[in-house]
């Protein structure tokens, strides 16, 4: 299944958690409960975002955009988490009115089995979907799947906060639960917004990645070959690495284009979606830089 095919199926599972929990927000009239069933609604409105902005990432490079339109994804999860962030002011103001008017809680079995059965189907659909997003390292994904389980955790609190609620009779249980739940999703809504301006800002290769890159290179290292000024960033599923490499400055354009090709052909194997840039420079030439920080 592809990711717009995962975004899809987010939702319409989202559709079907707000008719849940809004049903159980109705039969209980639970504060709590509301919370829950707003952060759905982000849920939905996240998802129908994200699917927008992978089916752009998915165009080709153009004119106007010769490297791809892959930041798009970075977009969506920013996105989210503002929404997240908005979400989560709508549910303080909703407890501090509940904690001036107190209500009585009603049919809390009714709502307390709608919100488990809910969170059922986020958690199951959160669990696939972390999985996708790590094998296509698509943002957007990783965003609503981590979304999606910041909503389950929200569920199993409110659950338990009812259950207390049932408990002890204690009608301010409810909305100080919901303040807890807003708290917990602005945490989730702030790191969406700080990641996506992250990757926006040309990140580096994971640790891991490089770790790679550095070892092809070592197999074609030299005396007479050199590699150096590697810089690597990612942009969405893509990723990218610009370096030079030096060789003997006899040797003839045809067999120093062969050598490049051939590692340019063992990175982009060694790294799916990698896409190499070598600038081929004899070996006592050197390239200089305005800012020293550029050589690596």
């Amino acid at each position: 299944m592809q990711v717009s095919a995962y975004l899809k199926v987010s939702i319409a599972v989202a559709v079907a958690t707000i008719a849940l929990k809004t049903g159980a927000w109705w039969l209980t009239d639970s504060v709590g409960l509301l919370s829950d069933a707003l952060e759905s609604l982000v849920n939905l409105a996240g998802a129908i975002f994200a699917l927008m902005m992978v089916t752009v990432a998915a165009q080709p490079p153009d004119v106007d955009h010769p490297y791809g339109h892959h930041k798009a994804e970075y977009f969506s999860s920013g996105f989210e988490g503002v929404l997240i962030l908005v979400a989560a002011l709508a549910i303080i103001w909703a407890a501090l009115h509940r904690f001036a008017e107190p209500q009585p809680l009603q049919a809390l079995g009714w709502g307390i089995a709608l919100a488990i059965i809910s969170s059922a189907m986020n958690g199951a659909l959160a669990w696939a979907m972390l999985s996708k997003a790590r094998q296509h390292r698509s943002m957007a994904l990783e965003g609503d799947a981590r979304h999606l389980i910041t909503d389950v955790w929200t569920s199993a609190g409110v659950v338990v906060g009812l259950l207390a609620v049932q408990a002890t009779g204690w009608l301010w249980l409810d909305p100080v639960l919901a303040i807890a739940v807003a708290a917990n999703i602005a945490r989730e809504g702030v790191m969406l917004v700080w990641q996506s301006a992250d990757g926006l800002m040309d990140q580096a290769l994971e640790p891991d990645i490089r770790a790679e890159i550095d070892t092809t290179l070592a197999g074609f290292a030299h005396r007479t070959i050199r590699f150096d000024h590697v810089v690597t960033r990612r942009a969405g599923q893509r990723r990218f690495i610009d370096m030079h490499m030096h060789m003997p400055a006899a040797w003839s354009l045809g067999r120093a284009a062969t050598l490049r090709g051939a590692v340019e052909q063992a990175l982009m194997s060694a790294v799916p979606g990698l896409r190499a840039s070598i600038q081929l420079l004899p070996m006592d030439v050197e390239a200089h830089f305005d800012d020293s920080k550029d050589l690596l």
